[in-house]
């Protein structure tokens, strides 16, 4: 099924959209961060790497319900191509203020990805059973979780690459501006899907319409379920990638150390959402939910563990002596596990939600999913930032993300709705 939808025109320009969107976000993201880590000389980088996900995670709170309820008036194909040539002009604020190695500038444009990626958020996925039937949804979800993570894996090798040892402004410049064009070019090539609620009145009152999905997801007890558990996801998704390059710093690795440890965790997530798909067959199996809850707090568990047991080198090491350390393979291999177990988690539990919204509210239900994941997210920033501030330690943030996911795996096997 997989290859007929690549090469499908109602999905393949969706498919690519995302992707290279899903490219910049992440381009820019990492290579702010290696420029904080690194470049910097800020005495406490850790907290400002997390605070940098929270300034991107922070518009999906506010303007997912106002997303959401423009897909669902408009033509999401239109709404989708608006959104992306804006982010053009994004994309050119965030390479002026990498020439002018301008941490504002670049954080500015942080939150302007933010801003497009919330309003774009509920027509990406609000979009896929439009166009899909309902036996394609898993494996539509399957493509463009992996698309989603190939280009976060391409974003974050791009950005290292750029950022290290000074950086190449000139690099970072133009891939960005390229691929936020490309973002744009198959935006328009998205088929029309028409009005889903062409009579729904826009509020532009961005607190009424946060409030107004939250209570429509709350009012059905299966949407409110897999809103909680895809919320969950994310939450662990963003603590392990804010704690990940001070984990590596701590394992004694440098930039290219820590490029090739994000490396391993996207191929990793996208092998896992690959992996659900092959399990679902087209059927949605929410006990894949529950095995990646616990595989995915057992391996947090052990990073943590690992990490603790850690003699750090006296110098910064590059990925392959890192990798041959005890310490450091044994993080690898649990990152790997991890990154699989998210797959597995994420992707089955998605594809149910879609399924069980209706075909008129559905771009503001997921709307409302991401208003709560964007709650979930930033919450979990500010928590570990201020934990990072009192003096908590990578290894022990790990470990409490183990736990607290295993909590969740069980609540998860009590409350798990019955068929499909």
């Amino acid at each position: 099924m997989p290859a007929p939808l690549l090469l499908s025109r109602k999905f393949a320009p969706l498919f690519w959209c995302q992707f290279f969107a899903a490219f910049n976000d992440n381009f820019l993201k990492t290579a702010l961060v290696f420029v904080i880590l690194f470049q910097s000389g800020i005495s406490n980088p850790e907290a400002l790497i997390t605070s940098a996900g929270a300034v991107f995670i922070a518009p999906f709170f506010f303007l997912s319900g106002l997303g959401g309820q423009l897909a669902d008036r408009y033509d999401k194909a239109r709404v989708a191509q608006r959104l992306k040539f804006i982010e053009i002009f994004v994309s050119a604020m965030a390479a002026w203020g990498y020439v002018r190695n301008s941490l504002p500038l670049l954080f500015g444009a942080l939150f302007g990805f933010g801003i497009l990626a919330a309003l774009f958020g509920p027509t990406k996925y609000g979009i896929l059973p439009d166009h899909l039937r309902r036996e394609q949804l898993p494996a539509g979800n399957a493509l463009v979780e992996g698309a989603t993570f190939v280009a976060i894996l391409l974003g974050t090798i791009a950005g290292g690459l750029a950022a290290s040892h000074g950086g190449d402004a000139n690099a970072f410049a133009v891939l960005v501006m390229v691929f936020a064009v490309a973002s744009w070019i198959s935006a328009l090539l998205i088929p029309p899907t028409g009005e889903g609620a062409p009579k729904l009145a826009i509020q532009f009152n961005i607190a009424n319409s946060t409030l107004a999905m939250l209570r429509h997801l709350r009012a059905d007890s299966r949407l409110w379920w897999g809103a909680m558990v895809v919320s969950w996801f994310w939450l662990v998704g963003i603590v392990v990638l804010s704690l990940l390059p001070p984990l590596i710093k701590t394992l004694g690795g440098n930039e290219d150390s820590v490029t090739a440890y994000l490396a391993v965790f996207t191929i990793a997530v996208g092998l896992g959402s690959a992996l659900a798909a092959a399990i679902a067959r087209g059927r949605i199996i929410l006990t894949t939910t529950l095995a990646g809850a616990l595989l995915l707090g057992i391996f947090a568990l052990d990073i943590g563990i690992a990490a603790l047991e850690t003699v750090p080198a006296m110098a910064p090491q590059g990925p392959v002596s890192v990798f041959a350390s005890t310490s450091g393979g044994r993080v690898a291999a649990s990152l790997c596990g991890l990154a699989i177990a998210g797959g597995l988690f994420i992707v089955p539990t998605f594809a149910a939600v879609q399924a069980w919204s209706g075909a008129d509210q559905r771009a503001r239900t997921i709307a409302a999913v991401n208003i709560l994941n964007a709650s979930f997210m930033t919450a979990a920033t500010i928590v570990v930032a201020v934990m990072q501030k009192l003096g908590a330690t990578v290894p022990l943030l790990f470990m409490m993300i183990g736990l607290a996911t295993l909590c969740v795996a069980l609540a998860i096997w009590r409350t798990m709705p019955k068929g499909d």
